[in-house]
């Protein structure tokens, strides 16, 4: 049974978002509390004050718990987890450090790092996977050099998210086409006409911006200690990745490939390589609970009305075709930042982002494009999101507000997507 929809059905969300920023903010470390035991007790709020029995909404927890995409994020930052750790035993992770403070100068490394995350998420389509796969390599390359984390994490984050939006095996990309009746291809050469200037343009503020904080070095021969073999992992999964297979069986490979590698070097001896494996898995242990336990809350806290509530509020401000794009852009901003999931909110407002397309004619390309951008932007700058939350797992000292600031893509691409519904309704007007 679905109570009535009112402001009591959104509680328990927003105790979990007040909480989480407020704790951020108060101890200056939005980690200091672990957001799992917050969403819990959100999780504990929701099954106090909604009005259905308590089996039935223990029911709806695991099943938000266990869907699909919530479990397909807990085991790729699981495998994740184990690559990072196993390459890191079988040196990996060293020699592709060393062999880029020798040759790259610390100054491009956030741009060159916007490139390669960009590359690699468009190819991949998983923003998550793409995070997952670079922050050991990435946070690594920050930590040597002396560079700004928060800049480092941002173009690797910014990178990752361009990808998510605008690739077409983007879980994203499919959610916005499918849900809305348009064709793919038509959805990206919308989409493509913001992206890609506002990458461009991201890679020349990111070049003037440069590594300030970076220290200056020669290329000392501690550098050039690295081995192009050992390095041979981390090229398998990217390639693999570039070939569209599945970022599982990628991850999975590059494990096994790690795994023979430090065997053969004699790094490690097979029964530290499982040790090692095991450890890559209980050190994403955090952000696998908190994975598992918002899936459940959001599903409550839409099951129950919460989310509709949030909907119904917003669609009463749009009257007219000039306001549809940016109300349907709030719509999914909304949604995102309650269930943390772009996918998610984009299923969750795309029937009334349809009816509103149809009502105020607005193209369904422009609203799924619309809708990936807004939902992608929300999704890469909350702080309980997995990408950030997969950020921290590997810069635990990371300053967010930096993170955001440094943010420099999403935030022209959202910027980009406002000036172009602009000029669109400008176009409705003379039309």
């Amino acid at each position: 049974m679905k109570q009535k929809l009112n402001i009591i059905s959104i509680i328990p969300l927003l105790i979990f978002v007040a909480i989480f920023l407020g704790s951020g903010l108060y101890f200056d470390n939005f980690y200091s509390l672990p957001a799992p035991i917050i969403a819990l007790f959100a999780v504990v709020i929701a099954l106090f004050i909604y009005r259905a029995p308590l089996n039935e909404k223990i029911a709806l927890f695991f099943k938000g718990a266990g869907d699909s995409n919530v479990l397909q994020m807990c085991v790729i930052a699981l495998l994740a987890g184990a690559f990072a750790s196993v390459a890191k035993a079988s040196g990996s992770i060293d020699s592709i450090v060393n062999m880029g403070m020798y040759y790259i100068s610390p100054q491009y490394f956030p741009v060159g790092i916007f490139v390669m995350a960009s590359f690699l998420s468009f190819a991949t389509g998983t923003s998550v996977g793409t995070i997952m796969t670079l922050s050991p390599i990435v946070f690594n390359l920050a930590t040597e050099s002396h560079s700004n984390t928060a800049l480092i994490g941002a173009s690797l984050l910014s990178g990752a998210m361009f990808g998510d939006n605008l690739s077409l095996i983007s879980d994203t990309t499919i959610a916005a086409t499918q849900s809305l009746g348009c064709k793919m291809s038509d959805k990206m050469k919308a989409n493509a006409k913001i992206a890609l200037p506002m990458a461009l343009l991201s890679v020349i503020v990111l070049l003037f911006i440069g590594n300030p904080e970076a220290q200056t070095f020669t290329h000392s021969e501690a550098y050039h200690d690295f081995n192009i073999v050992l390095i041979l992992p981390y090229i398998a999964v990217v390639i693999i990745s570039l070939f569209g297979v599945n970022v599982f069986v990628s991850l999975f490979l590059g494990v096994l490939l790690s795994g023979v590698i430090g065997l053969s070097y004699g790094k490690f001896g097979f029964l530290d390589f499982t040790q090692h494996t095991y450890k890559g898995f209980m050190d994403m242990a955090d952000i696998f609970f908190l994975y598992f336990i918002i899936g459940g809350l959001a599903l409550l806290v839409e099951h129950f009305g919460g989310i509709q509530y949030l909907m119904n509020l917003i669609a009463k401000h749009i009257r007219s075709g000039a306001s549809a794009l940016l109300g349907m852009g709030f719509l999914v901003t909304v949604a995102d930042v309650c269930v943390a999931n772009n996918t998610v909110a984009i299923l969750i407002v795309s029937k009334i982002s349809k009816r509103i397309s149809e009502q105020f004619n607005v193209p369904l390309r422009n609203a799924a494009s619309v809708l990936d951008i807004f939902s992608c932007y929300a999704q890469g700058l909350i702080p309980y999101g997995a990408q950030v939350i997969g950020l921290y797992q590997f810069a635990h000292t990371m300053d967010y507000p930096q993170l955001v600031m440094y943010s420099v893509y999403l935030h022209l691409l959202l910027i980009g997507t406002l000036v172009y519904i602009y000029f669109s309704r400008k176009k409705a007007q003379t039309v």
